[in-house]
């Protein structure tokens, strides 16, 4: 089989759910697969790139910034001229050479009409591009649940047998410090019970449901976390400002964002659409109650472990919904584990040709 040319992008990134995905497992690959097979190839730009001992690590001249320039024209290549075959960890691939591809899920074609900016249309279109190329020529199919693996099925009709779900999962998060300073920052949520929900504060996230909610209960208090995107519907972002029970917090570190987990009366997460569903499992690690919405993949990721609500119903009683009883978050938190997707990565990886 041909060495495995790893896409290093997500070293110039943010750290969001990918990012982290692909940083941690990519270490743990390190400790399973033999020298000379796979390389991590990362931009100029990359910063706190590992040491690792059996991938090698291919540094190029070129920078990554706004996508899909570094993919589609460095990466993509890199990848022809050294006969590689690509691993990506973020829904793109190489066009010409898609090779082993995730595609955590397909929201954008199955939610166009949530872009509505020339931006964020692009995007879209871009997106929507790399699914079909990965569903109908990549080489194998990661997902991070069924339910997005039915959705690429029934979307492209690609075989069954050619997508593997491999999870996602909170093993480094849960050697993540707390930074309780944030309470000074915040002063609202030092002695005050409160609701805590964060994520990229797109239109998928619902932030209606909080909003609404939010105005409904006023003796409620809610922090909201995240960065703001051209795609959010502008007065749901302005209906929350303007209520006195809702604090939003900006971005926050991972450390802040651990200190507000594990102080909250409970996580709520009400999106409409979710490929895994990963802020939810990170507030079981620290011991919290999660309220989550009933669709797409959030039923299967959580079970019987967490509260779930109608994400189109704001009008939810949250202290009678949390007094329901449900089961442990051991067995989550033992199943999705990052090292465990890796060894599932690795063990398709030694299958193929």
């Amino acid at each position: 089989m041909r060495t495995i040319a790893i896409n290093g992008e997500a070293w110039c990134h943010t750290l969001t759910g990918i990012e982290r995905l692909a940083i941690e497992v990519v270490q743990h690959l390190d400790r399973l697969v033999q020298p000379g097979t796979m390389e991590l190839v990362v931009p100029a730009n990359a910063k706190d790139v590992p040491a690792l001992s059996n991938i090698k690590t291919v540094r190029l001249k070129s920078e990554a910034h706004f996508f899909p320039r570094w993919t589609q024209l460095d990466f993509q290549l890199y990848v022809l001229t050294h006969r590689r075959m690509s691993l990506n960890f973020s829904n793109t691939c190489p066009f010409f050479a898609p090779g082993i591809e995730f595609i955590h899920d397909i929201y954008c074609a199955l939610y166009p009409e949530d872009f509505t900016s020339k931006r964020d249309k692009l995007i879209c279109l871009y997106s929507r591009m790399m699914y079909r190329a990965i569903a109908k020529r990549a080489k194998a199919v990661l997902t991070v649940s069924e339910y997005t693996k039915r959705t690429v099925m029934d979307r492209y009709h690609t075989p069954s047998d050619k997508i593997h779900v491999v999870y996602s999962g909170v093993t480094g998060y849960r050697d993540i410090q707390a930074d309780y300073s944030v309470l000074d920052r915040l002063p609202q949520l030092k002695d005050s019970p409160f609701y805590f929900t964060l994520g990229s504060l797109s239109r998928r996230k619902n932030l209606k449901w909080i909003a609404d909610h939010a105005a409904l209960y006023p003796d409620e208090l809610f922090a909201v976390s995240g960065k703001p995107l051209p795609s959010v519907v502008a007065p749901e972002l302005e209906k929350m400002k303007s209520l006195p029970n809702v604090i939003m917090t900006g971005y926050l570190n991972d450390g802040e964002v651990k200190a507000l987990l594990s102080r909250c009366r409970a996580f709520v997460l009400p999106s409409y659409f979710e490929g895994f569903g990963l802020p939810p499992l990170e507030a079981l690690s620290c011991g919290t109650q999660i309220v989550v919405s009933n669709r797409t993949s959030l039923p299967e990721i959580y079970g019987t472990a967490a509260h779930y609500i109608d994400p189109d119903r704001p009008d939810v009683d949250l202290d009678r919904l949390l007094e329901e009883e449900v089961s442990s978050p051991a067995p989550l938190l033992e199943k999705y584990d990052l090292s465990k997707t890796a060894e599932r990565i690795y063990a398709l990886i030694k299958t193929m040709k």
